[in-house]
């Protein structure tokens, strides 16, 4: 593997001459308090932006899976692509909003397994489904079926590991801060 490297592209705020920029993350802070730093960078090019808000908003209210399962699944792609900014901002998200135990979060960010047969499932059929890029053996659909969950689950985990590729690499390359509400959750590959 090549040493890392960084895109110097500056963030871009709010406050931006071009509404494609200034838009999205206006919205962003009108429903979240404030402007992730990730959206920061990611607005560089407003496409992959929108693509990814749109992607995310569509995965969380749309996808069919509870927001524990949601989170399970963001982590577990998080964790697999080595992202430390979606692995910090999705515990605390896990712990605080989306009622993950503490214990199954903390096993997320540890690879380790779940305490929860159906949500191991889930973690272990997720991390297959990026582990092979979308090439699960047939043993490992059904060991997923087997655990309560439908086929359509299965187009909902593709849908996050878009949504997650698209932050995760941006991440990588541009390497926002991670932002204050998330610090105490920091996480490093």
């Amino acid at each position: 593997m090549s040493a890392e490297c960084q895109l110097n592209l500056p963030p871009r705020t709010m406050d931006d001459a071009d509404e494609r920029v200034a838009a999205p993350l206006k919205a962003a802070h009108d429903k979240l308090g404030f402007v992730p730093n990730m959206y920061t960078g990611m607005a560089n090019l407003p496409p992959l932006l929108q693509t990814y808000l749109d992607g995310y908003d569509r995965f969380r209210s749309e996808c069919g899976l509870s927001p524990q399962e949601q989170e399970v699944v963001f982590l577990t792609i998080s964790r697999r692509n080595g992202c430390g900014y979606c692995m910090a901002a999705h515990s605390t998200i896990a712990d605080k909003m989306s009622g993950v135990p503490e214990p199954v979060t903390d096993a997320l960010r540890e690879g380790h397994p779940l305490p929860d047969d159906r949500l191991e499932a889930l973690r272990q059929f997720t991390d297959i489904m990026v582990e092979t890029r979308g090439h699960p053996g047939h043993d490992d659909l059904q060991a997923f079926l087997d655990a309560g969950y439908r086929e359509a689950d299965v187009l909902a985990i593709i849908l996050a590991i878009a949504v997650k590729t698209l932050s995760n690499f941006s991440n990588h390359l541009l390497h926002p801060e991670v932002d204050e509400l998330f610090r105490e959750r920091q996480w490093t590959p």
